[in-house]
């Protein structure tokens, strides 16, 4: 307990009872500062005895360093980016930096984000989306922010590390399960039709089944990566004329649209099949039991957060990565075994 009730405990109050000077306290909490290990010790005894902690902002001020990385994301209505950002804030806490979580929802220019995440003098940014542009990573590399675009798109650039999947082949793996089915008629139940994650998963769809003339296709587009987005939709097509099963490009899609199947009284899998994508919580409960396509969450947040260490420990930001990570498919109960 601080000896000092009433009040935070200050560097001076330590020196003092440590009986050092105040730039040997600021080096003892200052990582890589060279230090005798008996006034370390010293320090951090007088420290613990007053219940001082070392104020990290106003150190900042000095090392020109934060330690807080800008966690930019743009979909929080998606149930699944409540495990993202719990993977991530876990993972920058672990290593010593702090999160500051940036909502970009409803913004469309890059400049603005840019303006607000150097005004926060962020160290560093993160990009958690598959559904930004492109030129939103560009931009905050452009502005000299070191950046790692989790999700992404591989990119040309040199300075942007990307670690994600192949939504493409993401695309492959649905069409070639419900070819495998033996389906007539098949869906494609994509979010925002702009979202570059929806043009490559439709991309790999098509071309699979192209190679299977006999069996029609339907492309559908819903208007968000959201349940009521994937109900609405579903809602709409039931009057229009129903295929025998759906890739649904995203796992709160497809919930959204079993809802509507099954409040039309279509049976799951036994008259309408749908397979998702992402693997979030949701999808293992019981009374969902969603077949989808596992995004390995895990291992993309813990690469994209190695690579991140890399780019701020190097001093620079051209020790990039681009990195594709494989997706694979999780069988439940809304689609029939293959025979």
């Amino acid at each position: 307990m601080s000896r000092y009730s009433g009040k935070r405990p200050t560097l001076g109050e330590v020196a003092v009872l440590a009986g050092v000077s105040r730039s040997a306290v600021s080096r003892v909490f200052t990582e890589g500062a060279s230090v005798s290990l008996k006034t370390r010790s010293k320090v951090e005894k007088a420290a613990l005895d007053l219940g001082y902690r070392p104020n990290v902002l106003a150190r900042s001020l000095t090392t020109r360093k934060t330690g807080l990385v800008g966690l930019v994301a743009n979909n929080f209505h998606n149930p699944i980016f409540l495990e993202v950002f719990d993977l991530f804030t876990r993972q920058l806490q672990a290593v010593g930096l702090r999160p500051l979580i940036v909502n970009l929802t409803v913004e469309t220019e890059a400049q603005r984000s840019v303006q607000l995440l150097l005004e926060y003098q962020v160290d560093a940014v993160l990009v958690a989306s598959s559904t930004l542009p492109v030129g939103f990573a560009d931009s905050f590399a452009d502005a000299g922010i070191p950046v790692v675009h989790a999700f992404g798109r591989p990119t040309k650039r040199d300075d942007i590390s990307v670690i994600g999947i192949d939504n493409i082949e993401a695309g492959r793996l649905a069409a070639r399960r419900l070819v495998a089915c033996g389906y007539s008629e098949v869906g494609f139940l994509g979010g925002p039709e702009k979202a570059t994650s929806t043009r490559d998963r439709l991309e790999g769809f098509l071309d699979v089944l192209n190679g299977h003339p006999k069996v029609k296709t339907r492309i559908h587009f819903a208007g968000d990566y959201t349940f009521e987005a994937g109900f609405d939709e579903m809602a709409s097509m039931i009057l229009r004329g129903l295929s025998d099963a759906y890739f649904c490009a995203d796992d709160v899609i497809s919930i959204g649209a079993m809802s509507a199947l099954q409040r039309a009284g279509y049976r799951i899998p036994e008259q309408i099949g749908i397979i998702g994508f992402n693997d979030m919580e949701m999808a293992r409960w019981d009374n969902i039991r969603l077949t989808t396509i596992r995004q390995p969450l895990d291992q993309i947040i813990e690469e994209s957060v190695r690579s991140l260490e890399q780019m701020l420990s190097s001093g620079h930001s051209k020790v990039t990565q681009q990195k594709l990570l494989p997706c694979y498919i999780v069988e439940r109960g809304t689609l029939p075994p293959i025979s």
